[in-house]
């Protein structure tokens, strides 16, 4: 049953962030989950300072909390002036020493696994389990990731045309009347959502894996969209399954091995995607030369 678990929550991970990855890939922002992840950290501090707990839910508020936050000031410097790829790194890095320098002040004496609530372990998601009323109702990660899944479907299902038009064409989104910066940050609030509800459980590089290399590898396969959406969630799901086998079979790290697989998948993508793939191109060209050459002989 534990491998039913294992593999059910990897697949809904992936399925979360194979979604928003798609959008982030097309904005030039997948590294986005790499900061979020990092940059929650002093939230989860907070969290715990205030609460006295070390309960899960408290955490997981303070972390979505500072995860937004981190979104908007990424905004707020690259409408500054700054590049995006240097205002990542400047919030999440920042954000992330005040959360160590939190941790080195007040948390000295203190209990608290910060390996387990930042960097969570995905084989140990059987034994963590939600109760109600005395009932077992199945492991919390499914739970969260799950209702993180349910409204990235609602959300990206309700507005589908707009976050579409805000990613291909900010400027044409904006003349007809779309809010795009609404748009921009709903779809920063489902990254941060989605990436909070998973990596306590699973592990950051499972999360930002999933964000970037499902949908960059799906981005290699096709042109339209909603295509490139189902394929990064079934390349996943696929991820998850072959993943976790592998890692069985090499006594290894089922994360690490699942995005050992998805990389493999990319590499594929890479050389052998029809429109994209390198080698395709590669023949493509050489049938152009041997055509001119025979025209030209004729």
């Amino acid at each position: 049953m534990s491998t039913f678990w294992i593999i059910l929550t990897g697949a809904l991970v992936a399925s979360t962030c194979g979604i928003v990855g798609c959008f982030l890939v097309l904005r030039k922002m997948a590294m986005i989950g790499d900061a979020i992840s990092h940059a929650v950290l002093p939230g989860i501090v907070i969290a715990f300072l205030i609460s006295g707990s070390r309960d899960s839910l408290f955490m997981m508020l303070g972390a979505a909390a500072i995860g937004l936050i981190t979104v908007f000031l990424i905004q707020l410097f690259h409408q500054s002036g700054v590049q995006s790829d240097a205002a990542i790194g400047v919030v999440f890095t920042a954000l992330f020493a005040v959360g160590v320098v939190l941790i080195s002040i007040f948390t000295k004496s203190i209990d608290l696994d910060l390996d387990c609530v930042l960097y969570g372990e995905i084989a140990y998601v059987p034994w963590n389990t939600l109760h109600i009323g005395g009932i077992d109702i199945g492991p919390k990660a499914v739970w969260g990731v799950g209702l993180a899944l349910l409204l990235t479907i609602i959300m990206i299902s309700l507005f589908y045309k707009q976050f579409k038009i805000c990613s291909f064409d900010p400027a044409m989104a904006a003349a007809v009347g779309i809010p795009v910066m609404l748009f921009h940050y709903l779809l920063m609030g489902l990254v941060s959502i989605s990436t909070v509800a998973s990596f306590e459980s699973v592990g950051a590089i499972l999360v930002v894996g999933m964000l970037v290399i499902p949908p960059a590898t799906a981005y290699l396969l096709t042109e339209k969209l909603s295509r490139m959406i189902i394929y990064s969630i079934v390349m996943g799901c696929c991820c998850s399954v072959l993943g976790y086998y592998v890692a069985h079979l090499l006594d290894a790290s089922i994360a690490g091995s699942m995005i050992c697989i998805a990389g493999c998948f990319f590499i594929l993508a890479l050389f052998f995607s029809p429109t994209h793939g390198v080698i395709v191109r590669k023949w493509k060209q050489k049938q152009l030369i041997r055509e001119d050459i025979i025209q030209t002989r004729v």
